[in-house]
């Protein structure tokens, strides 16, 4: 497996492209049940911003959480778990937490989840070389570069991040002939920016051991 696009509201493992268009192609997906709500909720739940581009900004004022961990299990948790009875946790609040550390462990958790997914499609198929990612939190790069950090290869933005109506688009173009085939198709995909992994992988994997164990406690709270 080469290569891989993970949208942050679904997730859609791509093989690499075959150069018959009339080739069978397979996909994994993975769905998480809340990424960019997690942000609204910020926003709409607890008012620390007043739009969710705030997030980003925020998150960025401080090095790292201060020890918080968020599950953003508001309905569930999606893929890997497939647990529809887990609930929202916050752990490792100290005195010295605030609403930046809250909003980089929201971030995080973002970030965590694509690692989460993507360890078991890696498992399932194989190497991962690049992962290509859209949809409204793709603009953040402080979470492009947390899951450069987790997921160990390069995180790439398209130009474009509205790749469900960009897909619709180019499939209604494909059927009337505008393109030749999904190699033309493919070659329309335009680079933005591309994060790769800077930090120290014990420590990431080290930050990933902790939200696990903040999701495993998420998942007694039934």
């Amino acid at each position: 497996m080469r290569a891989a696009r993970l949208s942050h509201h679904q997730g859609t493992w791509q093989p690499p492209h075959a150069g018959d268009s009339a080739a069978v192609a397979y996909a994994l997906e993975g769905s998480t049940f809340t990424a960019g709500a997690a942000i609204q909720w910020l926003r709409d739940g607890l008012g620390v911003i007043e739009q969710a581009a705030d997030a980003g900004s925020l998150a960025e004022s401080v090095t790292d959480s201060g020890g918080v961990a968020v599950v953003p299990a508001f309905t569930g948790l999606g893929s890997p778990w497939w647990d529809p009875d887990a609930r929202g946790a916050i752990t490792g609040i100290t005195r010295g937490s605030g609403v930046a550390q809250l909003a980089r462990a929201v971030v995080e958790s973002l970030a965590f989840s694509v690692r989460a997914m993507v360890d078991a499609m890696v498992a399932a198929t194989g190497e991962l070389a690049v992962l290509r990612v859209d949809g409204g939190a793709a603009a953040m790069d402080l979470l492009l570069a947390l899951q450069a950090d987790q997921v160990r290869v390069p995180v790439a933005r398209p130009r474009s991040t509205e790749s469900t109506a960009l897909g619709a688009a180019m499939l209604a173009g494909l059927a009337e002939g505008v393109w030749s085939g999904l190699d033309q198709l493919a070659s329309l995909w335009e680079l933005d920016v591309q994060h790769v992994p800077t930090t120290d992988q014990s420590i990431t994997d080290a930050a990933y051991a902790q939200w696990l164990r903040a999701v495993e406690r998420s998942r007694s709270l039934d």
